[in-house]
């Protein structure tokens, strides 16, 4: 039986306990900790559309580009940006995020910076620190 060795016995007043040593791990390696290619890819596109509406004010958004809305709806969701959906006349309307999350290629968005004092919608979970990494 293997580990047999390791064991030791401990004896006392209330009865044998049988101790054993775990094997101690390593310390973990960078590369085992670094997050694929393609998550990487999608952190810096997320942090690179924020940075772009911060400094512009505000970012057209075609209507087909699926690619750059699925992004914005994310950021949205967590509170980062706000979406307004503009219409054939010109007019815009404020989506929610359940609305930008579910929204088609059928019209244009135009992305601004969230406003300051706006509560975030969900909190961020612990696990999603990688949203915006340090550059």
């Amino acid at each position: 039986m293997k580990g047999i060795g390791r064991m030791r016995n401990l004896s006392g007043e209330s009865g044998t306990v049988v101790a054993f040593r775990r094997k101690e791990r390593a310390a973990p390696v960078d590369h085992e900790l670094a997050p694929s290619p393609r998550i990487a890819a999608a952190r810096r596109d997320q942090r690179s559309l924020m940075d772009t509406v911060y400094e512009a004010g505000t970012l057209p958004v075609a209507a087909g580009d699926r690619e750059t809305k699925l992004l914005a709806s994310r950021l949205l969701v967590y509170g980062f940006l706000t979406i307004d959906e503009v219409g054939e006349d010109g007019a815009s309307r404020r989506l929610r995020p359940s609305e930008a999350i579910r929204a088609g290629r059928d019209r244009p968005w135009r992305l601004s910076r969230a406003s300051r004092g706006v509560s975030l919608s969900v909190p961020i979970p612990a696990r999603d620190g990688f949203l915006f990494e340090m550059a």
